[in-house]
C-alpha cells in the first residue's frame, strides 16, 4: 500500500487502504493464500475510487509545487518535448508520482532479484512489460518510456506476480501477462485515466481461474475416486 501511495497524502489514507486489503480483499476470502485478487492494488482501487485528488497528487512537495506525472504529460499532449523528465531522470526517480513508481533502477533490481532467488517466475514481468511496450511502439509512442513511466515496473514485478492470484503454469503465466499487458496499453494509449497497472491487473487475477481452467495439464490414465 505505501508504493502505491504518492507522499503528499495524509497518514489514513494508507491506513484505510491496509485496512481495506486485509480485512475485506484478503480475510474475507479466507486469508493468506484464498485472496483472488492482489490485497495492496484493491486496496489502492479502494483509495483512488474514494479519494481520487489525494491519491494523483504528486510525489514531491518542493516548496508547495505540485507537478504532473510523465504519464499525465504524455496523456494530455499538453507539453513540450523539452518539459519531459529524461530517461535518466526515470530510470533514477527524479521524477513526480507515487512512491513506487519513481525509481525504475530500483524497482528492477527489486525484481532481479527475486527472480534470480526464484520467487517469483520471469515470464510474468518480463511478457507483461514487453506487450506494453510493443503497444506503444504500434502506438507512435516511445516504448521505453512507456516501460519506465508510471506504475508498470512495479506492478510487473511486485503486483502481478502475487502467488494466490496469478496463473502457476507456463503457459497460464504467459496468457496472464499478455492480457495485463493489452489492458493496460488500451488504457494508457485510449482510455480516459493515465494509468492503468492496477485495473488491469485485478481484471486478469479475476480472469486467472479460467486461464487455469485452459492450461493446466490434463491428468491422463488417472482412476477416479469412489469418494
Amino acid at each position: 500500500i505505501a508504493f502505491n501511495v504518492p507522499a503528499s497524502a495524509p497518514w489514513w489514507i494508507a491506513v484505510l487502504g491496509t485496512v481495506f486489503a486485509i480485512a475485506i480483499a484478503k480475510q474475507c476470502f479466507g486469508g493468506i493464500g484464498q485472496n483472488f485478487v492482489n490485497p495492496a492494488l484493491a486496496g489502492r482501487a479502494f483509495l483512488v475510487a474514494s479519494w481520487p485528488t489525494r491519491m494523483t497528487s504528486s510525489a514531491y512537495i518542493l516548496d508547495d509545487i505540485t507537478a504532473a506525472t510523465p504519464l499525465e504529460m504524455v496523456k494530455s499532449g499538453d507539453f513540450a518535448a523539452s518539459q519531459l523528465p529524461s530517461y535518466m531522470d526515470l530510470f533514477m526517480g527524479n521524477v513526480p508520482g507515487s512512491m513506487g513508481e519513481v525509481s525504475a533502477l530500483a524497482l528492477i533490481l527489486g525484481g532481479l532479484y527475486l527472480i534470480v532467488r526464484k520467487v517469483i517466475s520471469w515470464r510474468i514481468p518480463v511478457v507483461y512489460t514487453a506487450t506494453v511496450m510493443v503497444f506503444a511502439f504500434a502506438a507512435g509512442q516511445d516504448p521505453l518510456y512507456h516501460a519506465l513511466a508510471g506504475g508498470l515496473l512495479l506492478g510487473a514485478f511486485f503486483m502481478a506476480t502475487d502467488y494466490s492470484s496469478s496463473p502457476i503454469t507456463a503457459k497460464g503465466q504467459i496468457a496472464y501477462a499478455l492480457g495485463c499487458g493489452v489492458l493496460t496499453a488500451v488504457i494508457r494509449l485510449w482510455g480516459g485515466y493515465p494509468e492503468g497497472v492496477s485495473y488491469s491487473i485485478l481484471l486478469m487475477n479475476v480472469a486467472t481461474p479460467l486461464i487455469e481452467r485452459f492450461t493446466m495439464p490434463k491428468v491422463y490414465g488417472g482412476v477416479k475416486s469412489d469418494a
